[in-house]
């Protein structure tokens, strides 16, 4: 199976050259930092999980590997080109390179699952309907639905069942990079696990390297070959850095900081009272905005 793009594709990397490269990259919106001065390079054929409670930037940092948010200051590169000097029609092009698997799926509630899997195809190809037919009928094969959801509105089908649709979507250009934001959210173990197992079938394929971003620490433990592990900034110091571990599956379980050991175990420890913290700072602040208000000239 092969859908050929109406753009030429660019020449490979060179084997010692990451595939996709982060560096120095910091994102902020207004005063709110998000991320800092976070470097990651990732090699082709590899598997990267990002871990992190919620809150610590590790959507943002997908969205920032696909363009679709740009850094505050550092840079991303594909292949060794920047992001940032791209065009528009450039980075369009590129993202047809990419497959992204949205935490609710995103799926077009109007259209059939057939048509949401053809919409890439139709939208980046020259293929014709047998053709893109053809190409869906193998993908839903590929990702374990049968045949008979391709008539159906993603209404009908299940949380997981429309997982699936959105990996098989995702797959519709042979991307060499893809990227899944919470994979497993709001599934049951034995779906989760499903999930899991076709991300593993996934890497199989030829070139097809992948950014998996989660809080699930079976996904992390089945499916990576290399983790980094995200800090929220607002819980770190001006001078500390924002990844906090980065390394194997064995070297997290191993880890010594009391910081990962909390996460990888599921451990409340202090959280709960820095929340409360946290609460009682915006309940002050919000009873002293409308003091200020009326003070104010």
């Amino acid at each position: 199976m092969n859908a050929t793009a109406t753009e030429p594709m660019p020449l490979p990397p060179a084997a010692d050259q990451p595939l996709l490269s982060v560096d120095a990259l910091s994102v902020q919106f207004g005063s709110q930092g998000v991320l800092r001065n976070i470097s990651v390079n990732l090699a082709a054929g590899e598997t990267l999980v990002v871990l992190g409670e919620s809150g610590c930037g590790k959507t943002v940092l997908l969205k920032t590997m696909i363009g679709l948010v740009q850094p505050t200051s550092g840079e991303v590169r594909f292949e060794g080109q920047p992001l940032g000097l791209m065009t528009e029609r450039q980075l369009a092009h590129l993202r047809t390179r990419y497959g992204f698997v949205f935490q609710g799926a995103a799926l077009f509630d109007s259209a059939t699952i057939a048509e949401n899997i053809a919409f890439p195809l139709r939208e980046h190809t020259d293929l014709r309907d047998p053709e893109i037919n053809e190409i869906v009928s193998e993908l839903v094969g590929e990702v374990g639905l049968p045949q008979t959801v391709l008539t159906k509105k993603p209404v009908e089908l299940s949380g997981g069942m429309r997982k699936r649709a959105g990996l098989a979507r995702a797959l519709a250009l042979d991307p060499q990079l893809i990227l899944y934001d919470e994979p497993t959210t709001g599934l049951d173990p034995i779906m989760s696990d499903v999930i899991n197992e076709l991300i593993l079938r996934v890497r199989q394929r030829p070139r097809t390297t992948s950014v998996v971003v989660t809080h699930d620490m079976a996904t992390a433990h089945k499916v990576a070959d290399r983790i980094v592990m995200l800090y929220p900034l607002s819980r770190l110091g001006p001078d500390e850095p924002q990844i906090i571990f980065s390394g194997t599956p064995t070297e997290l379980d191993q880890s010594g900081d009391p910081r990962v050991r909390q996460f990888v175990e599921g451990r409340a420890g202090h959280r709960l009272d820095e929340l409360r913290e946290e609460q009682a700072r915006g309940a002050a602040w919000q009873a002293a905005a409308p003091r200020n208000q009326e003070e104010s000239p």
